[in-house]
């Protein structure tokens, strides 16, 4: 999975206190076990920006990239198709949840948002798709605008049902990793300004480290050796799944 969150910095050469994206990715080893993968700071989440970040993944040794779950940052988007050629993309399905009900009268919110949970019961990924398609015809009925949003995040926001089932929980949104970013403002909130980029790196690399070092001896692998024995059945390379998305 890969996320931003910002933080204060003061700028030495402006002498201004300006807001700088932290990204972090993380991701799932072949045998399931999760892992921080990294991070870095940047005055923006621009498409160079993300390209320079994915690319020293790979220079560090990052491959067999199936998954990528964000977001829907643009930049980011743009960074996968050349750093990552051939690995899907999972839109985040919370935060397009939030885009859709945005385009929906407040009295109608919750009615719009259980029926688009409904998509995402279902057992298969020809069910799933194919509720998918329901749903949007029967609200793009009495909210037009629904409809072409609909058909344009398709593909990405169903993109978990081509994995094991026993995955799609835990690939179908980037809340794990929002969850770190939550501990990461919650300990930068002790710091307030940070005087620099490199100290941000320090904060935000403890975190970072404390959370993988409790990852590497959890009882149990986020996600297990028989569901990822499932998704090599069907692979033809040897590969490693990532939630880079989370």
């Amino acid at each position: 999975m890969a996320d931003a969150t910002y933080l204060h910095v003061r700028e030495a050469s402006r002498g201004q206190v300006v807001s700088q994206a932290v990204v972090v990715a993380t991701g799932v080893t072949e045998d399931g076990a999760r892992e921080i993968l990294g991070l870095d700071v940047g005055d923006s989440e621009d498409e160079t920006f993300w390209r320079a970040f994915l690319t020293s993944l790979r220079s560090r040794g990052l491959t067999g990239v199936q998954l990528v779950i964000s977001d829907q940052h643009a930049g980011l988007v743009k960074a996968l198709t050349r750093c990552f050629a051939g690995a899907a993309h999972q839109r985040c399905r919370v935060h397009f949840a939030r885009n859709l009900l945005a385009l929906v009268p407040k009295s109608h919110k919750d009615m719009v948002a259980a029926v688009f949970r409904t998509i995402f019961a279902q057992p298969d990924a020809d069910a799933v798709a194919a509720t998918w398609d329901h749903v949007r015809d029967e609200l793009s009925v009495r909210f037009p605008k629904i409809g072409p949003l609909m058909d344009e995040a398709k593909t990405e926001v169903l993109a978990f049902s081509a994995f094991p089932r026993a995955h799609w929980t835990k690939i179908w949104s980037n809340n794990p990793i929002e969850r770190l970013n939550r501990e990461i403002k919650r300990r930068a909130r002790v710091v307030g300004i940070f005087p620099n980029s490199a100290a941000v790196i320090r904060l935000v690399g403890a975190v970072l480290a404390d959370a993988h070092d409790e990852w590497q001896v959890a009882d149990r692998r986020y996600l297990s050796e028989a569901s990822m024995a499932l998704l090599y059945k069907t692979s033809d390379t040897d590969t490693a799944a990532i939630t880079s998305g989370p």
